[in-house]
């Protein structure tokens, strides 16, 4: 019996969630591809400030999770979002769901749902990322949306459950609604400016707000 080779992804291919997996699936992991309100986008080269600022953040995220029970960080992971939207977010912070989390993993341990705050790092891609992308994120669920703007020097912080935006406060930092005590200070961010990144994010998990949010999560998990 012949077997019908599995047709290539192209950008702007028009796919449904399925086809567009099945078809993903067979490339290796070192090709990142995208179903975005059901329209294939495949990514160009990643460039130094995108690598850069990428890891920055990252490390902002990792030293949150580590303090923060109940909460995951992925890096580059793919989400299944619906019957037209599987995108792979750059960087995430989700509840599991025995703390109250909105998002699970498969079988085959893809993330199911909208995680509970996404972040892209935008350069070549902030038209997508701020309009395409956020359209699809909100459609799913998901609560917070950081969009670091590398051209613009801009952090664009979206609060889809109240439908404003996150704005920094008189000293420049960022703070979370969703998950208290994740601060981020965006100037320090764009100046790669590791040791003020850090200083802000442990003064944030010090705080009140988060020694709150952590009681909350630990006697949520209790109950379930």
């Amino acid at each position: 019996m012949n077997i019908k080779p599995v047709p290539p992804l192209q950008n702007g291919d028009r796919l449904t969630q399925a086809e567009f997996h099945r078809r993903y699936e067979q490339y290796p992991e070192n090709i990142k591809a995208e179903l975005i309100g059901g329209i294939v986008y495949m990514a160009s080269p990643l460039r130094l400030p995108h690598g850069e600022h990428h890891l920055e953040l990252s490390g902002v995220f990792w030293v949150y999770k580590g303090a923060t029970p109940g909460v995951r960080a992925t890096d580059n992971t793919t989400a299944i979002l619906g019957d037209q939207s599987e995108p792979q977010p750059d960087l995430t912070l989700r509840l599991l769901p025995e703390y109250g989390g909105q998002s699970i993993s498969s079988p085959e341990q893809y993330m199911v749902g909208g995680p509970e705050l996404v972040s892209e790092i935008a350069h070549s891609s902030v038209a997508i990322d701020l309009y395409k992308k956020r359209e699809d994120y909100q459609r799913a669920g998901v609560q917070e949306y950081l969009v670091v703007c590398l051209e613009e020097q801009e952090i664009q912080w979206f609060d889809f459950a109240s439908g404003g935006v996150i704005e920094a406060n008189r000293q420049g930092i960022h703070r979370s609604r969703v998950f208290p005590g994740l601060w981020l200070d965006g100037a320090a961010l764009f100046a790669l400016d590791s040791i003020r990144l850090m200083a802000v994010i442990q003064e944030g998990i010090a705080s009140r707000e988060h020694a709150a949010f952590v009681k909350r999560l630990q006697k949520l998990c209790k109950k379930t």
